[in-house]
């Protein structure tokens, strides 16, 4: 009975993934019209640096999961992060932590109380680096310090909080290698970030100096934090219209570069989507539908 329902619900996911393409690129034909329309070299370098970015946080992953003494192969982490992009990008509510903490704790033992202590202590690190980001290239220095110094002592005050209220095990997970392994990452993360960035905004018509591309992105970054829709549709450029005064970038422009990154993007879960078929994620991870239950912490 059980190799019935393997069998049966293994075409049912494929094309539950392919339908949320279609689905997407029918409510969005802008993205492929707009791919098309980009030189074939623009669109090599993006996914260029898409898939490093995407193996910069295959990196996060093993340093956060090192805090806890966990471990996953490079192949399995591999996988596993594609397959939590597309959820991420195509599930409500950006659900790709959901099926990272509940994958975790049923896979390798992670606790949910000790996965959401990593993912506060990445979210952290994100933020203040998007905070420099955003208020460097465009604020005076003692306004950029006082404005990362209030996101640092934020994020800072919030996992202290975590931690005393769900009394998380910590043990050596703050230690200053892990921290700097953890910070470090997330810098190289964000700078490939705006480098995408750049190149979108350039193919948009616009010719940014680094410090309007730098709040840019700070700004950008900060819209994933309330991200409630496939690819923050209309939440970043929201974000990024009313902050203007910080990178002076016009409406137009951000519109458009906007609809470039999720063209690219777009093809990049595609050809993530290829992958995860090929070498045949699913089985591999052992994704089955009570993991999509809850679990205890």
């Amino acid at each position: 009975m059980k190799q019935r329902i393997k069998k049966i619900l293994g075409p049912i996911i494929i094309g539950i993934t392919v339908a949320a393409f279609a689905y997407y690129i029918k409510r969005h034909p802008e993205t492929l019209n707009q791919l098309k329309q980009l030189p074939p070299a623009a669109i090599g370098l993006l996914l260029v640096l898409y898939a490093a970015g995407f193996l910069v946080y295959v990196f996060i992953t093993r340093v956060q999961l090192r805090m806890y003494d966990k471990k996953l192969s490079a192949q399995e982490n591999i996988l596993f992060n594609a397959y939590s992009s597309l959820i991420n990008f195509f599930g409500p509510g950006q659900s790709g932590p959901v099926f990272r903490g509940i994958y975790l704790k049923k896979r390798h033992g992670l606790g949910l109380k000790q996965f959401t202590f990593t993912t506060l202590l990445y979210l952290g690190c994100f933020a203040i680096i998007s905070a420099i980001f955003a208020f460097i290239g465009s604020r005076p220095w003692w306004q950029t310090v006082l404005l990362v110094s209030c996101a640092a002592a934020f994020s800072v005050g919030l996992i202290r909080y975590y931690k005393k209220r769900t009394h998380v095990e910590t043990g050596g997970v703050l230690s200053p290698a892990n921290l700097g392994w953890l910070f470090g990452a997330v810098v190289l993360q964000v700078l490939c970030i705006a480098v995408i960035y750049g190149i979108e905004l350039h193919q948009a018509g616009a010719s940014p100096s680094v410090g309007q591309i730098l709040s840019y992105t700070g700004v950008a970054n900060f819209s994933l934090f309330v991200a409630l829709t496939p690819g923050a549709i209309g939440i970043r450029e929201a974000f990024l219209v009313f902050s203007q005064q910080l990178h002076h970038i016009d409406s137009s422009v951000i519109v458009a570069a906007n609809i470039i990154d999720r063209a690219v993007y777009l093809l990049f879960l595609g050809i993530l989507f290829v992958i995860i078929m090929s070498l045949h994620a699913r089985e591999k991870l052992q994704i089955k539908p009570d993991n999509l239950r809850s679990v205890d912490p």
